[in-house]
């Protein structure tokens, strides 16, 4: 697998056309950059919905978990920190 391309703001500003296209067509995402920090990718539609219904089935799968379990229970935001904790 090759390297994320990663390019700044200004960069990406001045082709954006050309990114957005790499994203859609090569499924290449980018890696943007402000002063040198990663602040943002461009990525398809696709790759973003697949995050999204990943991210439910996570979601459903952990509550499904505690309710089977006789605990009491946890507090959503333990449950929601669980899971963007977990590696994809």
């Amino acid at each position: 697998m090759s390297e994320t391309p990663t390019e700044s703001i200004r960069e990406v500003r001045d082709h954006l056309a050309d990114v957005v296209d790499r994203a859609e067509r090569e499924d290449v995402p980018t890696v943007v950059t402000r002063r040198g920090k990663e602040v943002a990718a461009v990525v398809s539609i696709d790759t973003l919905r697949q995050f999204q219904h990943w991210e439910e089935e996570e979601l459903n799968r952990i509550v499904d978990e505690r309710m089977a379990d006789d605990d009491p229970g946890a507090p959503l935001d333990e449950v929601v920190a669980e899971t963007l904790e977990r590696p994809q």
